[in-house]
C-alpha cells in the first residue's frame, strides 16, 4: 500500500483543492500520512536526530541493556505481553516546561524544534476543520489551551525480536501527532483494513503523521485514530520522536455539533418534512431537522 504524501507547499497554487481532497482522504481512510514542504527547517530535524542519538549512545544505552527488561527478555524463549522494548525520557513544551530537564546538550534544539512542530500542527488543524466545514480555528479552539509534549524513544537493537515489541499496539489519546523518526532503521507499523502497514524509515525531510482518538471525536467519526505499533529490530536502534499536539487536560471534548445526525426526533415529524423537501439536498434536510429540535 502506497501511504499518503500531503505536499503543502502545493496547497498555495492551482492544485489546493486536489491536495485538500487527499489531506480529507488520508485522514478519513487512513487516519495517517507523510507530509512534505511542512516548513519545519531541516538542518533543525537534522541536528535533534543527531544530538537524540549521541545522548542515547553516551548515557542511555548502557543503563537501558543491563536494565531487568533487557536482561529478561533480551534472550528470552518466552514471548512478553505487556513489555516494551524501548528507552525514552519525554519532554513537555506547554503549558507547563520540563526544559530545564532534558540534557543541556538537547535544550535549545529541542525548544526549537517543537516551536516549530506547534505552527505545522496548528496548520494542520486548520485544514482538517476546513476540510471537516468547520471553522477553520474549530479545532484549535476546541484544543485550547493546547497541550504539547515529546516522547524522545530509542528502540534498542535486540537480539531476539521475536519474542518482544518495541511498542505494543495502541491507538493515541491526543489529537495530532507529528512523528520524526530514524531514517534507516524501520519498526513503524499501521493498522489498514486489517492488517499491518509498514512506515518505511523517513525519506528526505518528511515529516509522518497520525490523528488521535480526540480527532476521531470532535469529527464524529468522520476521521480515525488507527492501532499502530513498533517492532524490535535485531540489526539497529531505531530512532522515534513523536510530538503530540493535544487538547488540554480542562478542554471539553465532543463531536462538533455541526457534524451530528439529528437525534430523538419522532418519525412522522421527519416524513412530514421530508415530503417538503424530498427533492432538496439531504445534508440540509437534516441541519434543518436539527435547528427544528433546538
Amino acid at each position: 500500500m502506497e501511504i499518503p504524501a500531503i505536499n503543502l507547499e502545493e496547497l498555495e497554487g492551482e492544485k489546493r483543492s486536489t491536495t485538500m481532497s487527499l489531506l480529507h482522504d488520508a485522514c478519513g481512510k487512513w487516519g495517517f500520512f507523510w507530509v512534505e514542504n511542512h516548513g519545519v527547517d531541516e538542518e533543525l530535524m537534522e541536528k535533534v536526530k543527531a544530538l537524540v542519538n549521541k545522548h542515547y549512545e553516551e548515557m542511555m544505552k548502557e543503563t537501558f541493556y543491563g536494565s531487568d527488561v533487557a536482561r529478561t527478555f533480551g534472550g528470552a524463549v518466552a514471548e512478553a505481553s505487556n513489555i516494551d522494548w524501548e528507552s525514552s525520557f519525554f519532554y513537555r513544551h506547554q503549558p507547563d516546561s520540563n526544559l530545564s530537564d532534558l540534557p543541556e546538550l538537547l535544550r535549545e534544539a529541542m525548544n526549537q524544534f517543537v516551536k516549530q512542530l506547534i505552527n505545522l500542527a496548528e496548520r494542520l488543524a486548520e485544514l482538517m476543520s476546513e476540510n471537516l466545514g468547520l471553522e477553520k480555528d474549530y479545532i484549535k479552539k476546541t484544543f485550547s489551551e493546547p497541550y504539547v509534549g515529546t516522547k524522545v524513544a530509542k528502540y534498542p537493537k535486540c537480539s531476539n525480536p521475536e519474542v518482544v515489541l518495541g511498542l505494543r499496539s495502541h491507538t493515541d489519546a491526543g489529537g495530532i501527532i507529528l512523528l520524526l523518526q530514524d531514517d534507516i532503521v524501520p519498526g513503524l507499523e499501521f493498522m489498514k483494513d486489517g492488517e499491518w502497514v509498514p512506515i518505511p524509515p523517513t525519506k528526505g525531510n518528511r515529516l509522518f503523521v497520525n490523528l488521535g482518538d480526540q480527532i476521531e471525536v470532535v469529527s464524529n467519526g468522520i476521521y480515525k485514530s488507527i492501532r499502530h505499533r513498533v517492532l524490535a529490530d535485531k540489526n539497529g536502534s531505531r530512532l522515534s520522536m513523536a510530538t503530540f499536539y493535544n487538547p488540554g487536560g480542562d478542554a471539553i471534548i465532543s463531536p462538533a455539533p455541526k457534524l451530528v445526525y439529528p437525534s430523538q426526533y419522532r418519525f412522522q415529524d421527519y416524513l412530514d418534512y421530508y415530503f417538503t423537501t424530498k427533492f432538496s439536498d439531504k445534508a440540509a434536510r437534516f441541519q434543518s431537522v436539527k435547528e427544528m429540535l433546538v
